[in-house]
């Protein structure tokens, strides 16, 4: 009988780990559209951005001097991103399923992972994305809300944006420094929207618990079991695990909200998971190739 190596464990707990965080990420989805009816969509985005940055600043105590313009320039444009995608994510989620909002998010680092191969094949997995977007319509886009598939597409641009952006500050700031402050920025340009769209609901302890709870569950816990995955998973093993998102999601619409999908609907996430791992191992095929040319 053979044994897994002390490798192979902590590859499997590192697995286990993006999992989990995956998870955690759509429960804390799932409370969110359940408080939509009371704070609506803009209000959970202030509660979920406000109690993130209370957090992370509270774990990270970022330094705030020492930090060229450049720096906090790109601290306050990370923060605006962070505000413009979960604003546009739960307003997709008003109106669109759980498991379908996430595949047309998952569009945005999709397009980013096609571009940065620069291959020829390349345009296969553009091709069967395009293919399993298609399908979520079910065989019809009107069975979809038009407003709530704009908002999702929204959502897909802003995440690859908040890819951009996270490396501009994570490469300016230390540790988790950068992010505590984009949060914070985040929180404060919310918080106008927030505020009128949730009212006097925010005066209710247990809104303001629950909304604790979205924001340890969709932000807090996912980032810390991802940044220890990462130590122990190559980078292209984690972005492929991360493509299961939308499964995650779907399973967690259907069993926590109640949300069925047609069968067409559950090809077409499958063909965006598909093409998602075929863009990241392409994307890592041509940065190994660029890093160690042959000949």
């Amino acid at each position: 009988m053979t044994h897994p190596t002390p490798r192979a464990g902590f590859a499997g707990s590192a697995v286990a780990l993006v999992v989990a965080g995956l998870a955690c990420q759509e429960v804390g989805a799932s409370i969110a559209v359940l408080l939509f009816d009371q704070v609506g969509p803009l209000g959970m985005v202030m509660l979920r951005l406000a109690f993130s940055a209370i957090i992370l600043l509270a774990i990270a105590r970022p330094r705030l001097r020492g930090h060229s313009g450049r720096a906090w320039g790109a601290v306050v444009v990370f923060g605006l991103v962070l505000a413009g995608m979960n604003g546009l994510f739960y307003l997709a989620l008003e109106r669109l399923p759980l498991g379908v909002t996430v595949t047309i998010e998952v569009l945005g680092p999709l397009t980013l992972s096609i571009i940065a191969s620069r291959r020829a094949s390349a345009w296969l997995w553009a091709g069967l994305a395009l293919l399993g977007v298609v399908a979520l319509g079910g065989g019809g886009w009107d069975r979809l809300d038009p407003l709530g598939v704009a908002f999702a597409l929204g959502a897909a641009a802003t995440w690859a944006l908040y890819i951009l952006s996270s490396a501009r500050v994570g490469a300016a700031f230390p540790k988790l420094d950068g992010l505590a402050l984009a949060m914070a920025v985040g929180a404060v340009a919310s918080l106008p929207f927030g505020v009128a769209d949730a009212g006097a609901a925010l005066l209710r302890p247990e809104i303001l618990g629950l909304g604790a709870a979205v924001a340890v569950l969709s932000s807090t816990l996912p980032y810390a079991f991802e940044l220890i995955a990462l130590r122990r998973l190559a980078a292209s093993a984690f972005a492929i695990l991360m493509s299961l998102a939308p499964a995650t999601a779907a399973l967690a619409g259907f069993v926590l909200l109640g949300q069925q999908l047609a069968w067409l609907e559950l090809v077409g996430i499958a063909l965006v998971i598909v093409a998602s791992i075929g863009a990241v191992r392409a994307a890592g095929r041509h940065a190994r190739e660029v890093v160690e040319p042959v000949g």
